[in-house]
């Protein structure tokens, strides 16, 4: 296939859909119940809902929403790490747009921004090192957020900001990591999982080999899937064969994109720069092992937790939001109890209400899913 709409083509969709049907009865069979399988990122979300995939699916598939949004994962004391860095004199903040209107404990960089804080937004971090180029008397902050899949290139901005001699640009980093996240969510006892869709651009830097221990250790399978209607689809299909077949390996639906060995050249610059902490801790999740990193100490200059002071406290989410069980797949998005209500786009009380990414946003901007129970949201 070479352009878009032939991976959206609706013949091709019926025919994958009769093939997911009749595969899904056999696994259906063989397991003795409907498969769980859960899509790790957040842009398969939109795709599932913005192509009604979940509608189209036979009622012994359920897909379960999983912790791929890196905006929504992020914890409320971070964010007051970044409004502390922007409210202190003389700092440009630079950001994502998304990032902006995660809530804090007290107010999200929006709100900082609208009081007169220099907060803008940019769409790479090399815009925000052109910025401190710009502006060689002011304090330039860049707000590195999100998996793999960015990582890369935060990192080249700090090798190419160290190559220039940029004294006036820093990084708060909030970079997080794919793997220990679906472990700790395989080993927790609340949640029953068959499969999963892996999250295609993370594994374009990382490649395959990473997943190998959730088929030989947890005995479920991991297809790499593409973020297109018909690649969804099939990449279902193929977890679906796989469990009707008893079969829990690795495999690549996405090659197009995604090479078996992820890029090097992407991992040699994030290896350069960072390093894995000891713990970080999720919004809804909890602190999880190794699953976020830090600048190295030869990149110290770098670093704006070094350079600024800020809070570094941990602050509980607001007790109404049920962002970590939606964020586990516990509970869908309409059974949280603020879900449409006190938890609206304009209004979130949860980062998976405010990013483009967030299974709320998806779930608020697409309509119900057939078969979701508003109910069970009172009940919740």
């Amino acid at each position: 296939m070479r352009f878009v709409d032939e991976f959206r083509d609706a013949d091709k969709a019926k025919a994958l859909l009769a093939e997911i049907g009749t595969v899904a009865a056999k696994a259906a069979d063989r397991m003795g119940r409907p498969a769980n399988i859960m899509e790790v990122c957040g842009g398969h979300t939109h795709s599932i809902f913005r192509y009604g995939i979940g509608d189209l699916l036979p009622k012994s598939i359920e897909l379960v929403h999983g912790p791929g949004c890196p905006v929504c994962v992020l914890p409320m004391g971070r964010v007051d790490d970044c409004v502390a860095i922007a409210e202190q004199p003389g700092v440009i903040f630079a950001t994502f747009g998304d990032a902006m209107r995660v809530p804090g404990s007290k107010k999200s960089l929006l709100q900082a921004k609208a009081e007169g804080s220099d907060i803008r937004m940019v769409y790479s971090p090399l815009d925000a090192l052109a910025l401190a180029r710009a502006n060689p008397d002011r304090e330039v902050v860049f707000f590195g957020l999100g998996f793999e899949t960015t990582m890369p290139s935060t990192a080249m901005t700090v090798l190419q900001a160290a190559a220039d001699g940029t004294k006036n640009f820093s990084l708060i980093c909030n970079h997080i990591t794919i793997i220990p996240t679906m472990k700790a969510i395989l080993d927790d006892p609340g949640l029953q999982l068959d499969g999963f869709l892996g999250p295609g651009h993370v594994t374009m830097v990382i490649g395959l080999e990473p997943y190998e221990f959730i088929g030989a250790t947890y005995n479920k399978p991991v297809v790499i899937a593409g973020f297109e209607p018909l690649d969804v689809l099939q990449s279902v299909w193929m977890v679906m064969q796989q469990l009707s077949q008893g079969r829990a390996v690795i495999e690549n639906q996405y090659g197009r994109i995604v090479p078996k060995g992820g890029n090097p050249v992407a991992r040699d610059a994030i290896t350069r720069v960072f390093e894995l902490r000891d713990f970080f801790e999720w919004r809804g999740l909890g602190s999880i092992e190794h699953s976020g990193v830090k600048m190295r100490a030869a990149y110290a200059q770098f670093d704006a937790e070094r350079r600024f002071s800020v809070p570094d406290v941990k602050v509980a989410d607001p007790e109404a939001c049920q962002c970590g069980d939606v964020l586990k797949g516990i509970i869908k998005p309409r059974q949280c109890r603020v879900f449409g209500t006190a938890c609206t786009p304009e209004t979130p009380l949860g980062a998976l209400m405010v990013s483009s990414e967030g299974a709320c946003a998806a779930y608020y901007q697409y309509g119900p899913r057939a078969g979701d129970e508003p109910e069970k949201a009172n009940a919740a």
